[in-house]
């Protein structure tokens, strides 16, 4: 996953970013849309992070229920920057034993669907998900697959609202920013994005369904800073406003430049993932 929290690619942009970013930046503040501003916002956010070249991280999955009930599992993550594309991550849950060897591949792009992959050791197949599938429960949890595919500039509309103090103690002001998915198959027909203006990380996102009902807000916490400027959350919590279940997130131990490859996000791999 790259629940996420800012994703970001890695050393040449690709022309289309490119002018994307020099059109923004000409623009004066003062004479910005509000189109204009979104942009920007979110071009600067991906920029900040870039050149982070790969990292792995622990975590628990806690599941809860509108009563409270809970279940927890265990998983690791690994994470790609692609020069020139996007992200490439794979999920690999070790506890409890019913989750075991479940793998989630996902191949993130700039342009055109991104890839996903299941592996599902009880059926000993890896089933590919469909773009029409990409709204459906990974694992049972609030979060859908198209959650854990990074949420790169070009895939959304950006519209800056307006700025004002963040949710809870990440930091004194955010920027509010209005994404609003490209794709017809997404299953949000908008998000809203609350982000710090210093560092652009991520405190609040409201996820809204086809119909534009809330449908889901992720919060995120607990911030550290790698290798003095990649920023990584400790906690992030999915809860759905229209059921009442939650989903958290605690995530440890984030390592930078593993020297993982190419090699290592490999569909054929799901099957002996170590």
């Amino acid at each position: 996953m790259k629940p996420t929290l800012p994703p970001m690619p890695t050393f040449a942009r690709p022309i289309l970013l490119a002018t994307l970013l020099a059109t923004a930046a000409a623009v004066p503040a003062h004479a910005e849309t509000a189109e204009q501003k979104g942009l920007r916002i979110a071009l600067e956010a991906e920029r900040r992070d870039e050149g982070f070249g790969d990292f792995t991280v622990q975590g628990k999955m806690i599941l809860r229920t509108s009563t409270g009930e809970t279940s927890v599992r265990a998983f690791r993550d690994r994470i790609l920057e692609v020069p020139g594309d996007s992200d490439k991550s794979v999920i690999v849950f070790d506890y409890p034993g019913d989750v075991k060897g479940v793998a989630l591949l996902t191949h993130a792009h700039k342009a055109g669907e991104d890839d996903q992959w299941l592996y599902l050791p009880a059926m000993k197949r890896v089933k590919r998900i469909s773009s029409s599938n990409r709204t459906g429960s990974f694992v049972g949890s609030e979060f859908a697959y198209e959650d854990f595919a990074d949420q790169v500039v070009e895939k959304y509309t950006h519209r800056w609202l307006r700025d004002e103090r963040c949710p809870g103690s990440l930091a004194p002001q955010c920027h509010v920013v209005e994404r609003v998915p490209t794709d017809p198959e997404s299953g949000y027909a908008r998000q809203v994005v609350w982000m710090d203006t210093q560092h652009y990380r991520v405190a609040r996102i409201d996820f809204f369904d086809r119909k534009n009902a809330p449908l889901k807000t992720l919060t995120a916490d607990g911030y550290a800073s790698y290798a003095g400027r990649h920023w990584r959350a400790g906690r992030m919590v999915m809860v759905n406003q229209q059921t009442g279940k939650s989903t958290e997130l605690q995530l440890s131990d984030y390592r930078f430049k593993t020297g993982l490859r190419d090699g290592d996000f490999n569909q054929a791999k799901l099957t002996s993932l170590p």
